[in-house]
């Protein structure tokens, strides 16, 4: 899908889809892609003079960040958060998001739709929105998906912190298995932000900043750094949560197979005693009426020796 957006006056607009055709001109303009067709592919990199490997480098779900830039055409692909949900539940993951800019005109390339570009066009995270300003767009792009990435870990944060007080009600696989997706979503998360981060660093090396761009620069590193703190901040939590949930559910099964220990030898000793006096061979007070009695007492009096040996042993606990 192709989306083309143009700027009249001080807002920038999306043109009618309809009047996207072969000979439709680009210039001064932003060029958004969603899992585009070969053929649309094609009509762009001949209409804007992008070569094809440029725009499918973020079609590739693989694709690492990286920056380049070559006859006046330069390329950042950068991964980007998302959502997917699954089984009524919200998982995160993240994807390569390509930016090729000329000297006329701004290509952005995703394979799946994105929320970054509406936070874009509705002016969510950035101000002044300006499509005829490579360096600054590229910078509020950049600026975006810091913001986003800080978005969706104040949101696993949340899930996280829900699953706990659900898992402390009760121990059950679903809660577990979720905190594990959602820590291998704070991985994910990591990874990229660093690999990001090398890519912004090149960036002063690549691109001619303007003054007024010098504090968009820098909002760009915080909040990416940020992004990084707590991505590393909420993994280690979550990582030691996970240890101390794996601590509990091995102490308590300690605790079960000790009570069945326990249970079993109050059991089987009373048992074992009463089967020696039911053999068909000579026994002590074999045909007296009261040896009955004696052999539940000697039951009796072993269960009482037992139960104050465990309590002792701090067993019966």
């Amino acid at each position: 899908m192709i989306q083309v957006y143009k700027r009249i006056n001080k807002s920038v607009i999306e043109v009618d889809p309809q009047e996207i055709t072969e000979e439709y001109d680009f210039t001064d303009q932003w060029v958004h892609m969603s899992n585009p067709t070969d053929k649309e592919i094609e009509l762009v990199s001949s209409r804007t003079k992008i070569p094809e490997e440029y725009i499918k480098a973020a079609l590739d779900s693989e694709e690492r960040a990286h920056c380049e830039k070559d006859d006046g055409v330069m390329m950042v692909v950068t991964d980007i958060p998302i959502t997917e949900e699954d089984d009524d539940k919200y998982t995160y993951a993240t994807l390569p998001f390509g930016c090729v800019t000329t000297d006329s005109t701004i290509v952005t390339v995703c394979l799946n739709e994105t929320s970054v570009i509406n936070d874009l066009m509705a002016g969510r995270y950035v101000k002044d929105f300006n499509i005829h300003k490579r360096t600054r767009f590229l910078l509020q792009l950049q600026y975006v998906i810091a913001k986003k990435y800080l978005q969706y870990l104040k949101q696993i944060d949340r899930a996280s912190q829900r699953v706990q007080t659900e898992l402390e009600k009760a121990m059950k696989n679903e809660g577990l298995v979720e905190m594990l997706s959602l820590e291998k979503s704070l991985v994910y998360f990591s990874t990229s932000l660093r690999a990001n981060t090398a890519v912004l660093d090149k960036f002063p090396r690549m691109i001619k900043f303007f003054e007024e761009d010098e504090d968009l620069w820098d909002d760009v590193l915080i909040e990416n750094r940020q992004a990084i703190e707590m991505s590393n901040i909420y993994r280690d939590i979550l990582n030691g949560t996970m240890d101390t949930y794996a601590s509990i559910i091995s102490n308590n099964l300690n605790v079960v197979m000790k009570t069945l220990t326990v249970l079993t030898l109050l059991i089987d000793t009373p048992a074992m005693i009463a089967a020696l006096w039911g053999m068909n061979t000579g026994v002590p007070f074999e045909g007296k009426l009261w040896g009955f009695w004696v052999v539940v007492g000697i039951n009796i009096a072993v269960c009482i020796a037992l139960i104050i040996i465990f309590a002792k042993k701090k067993m019966l606990k």
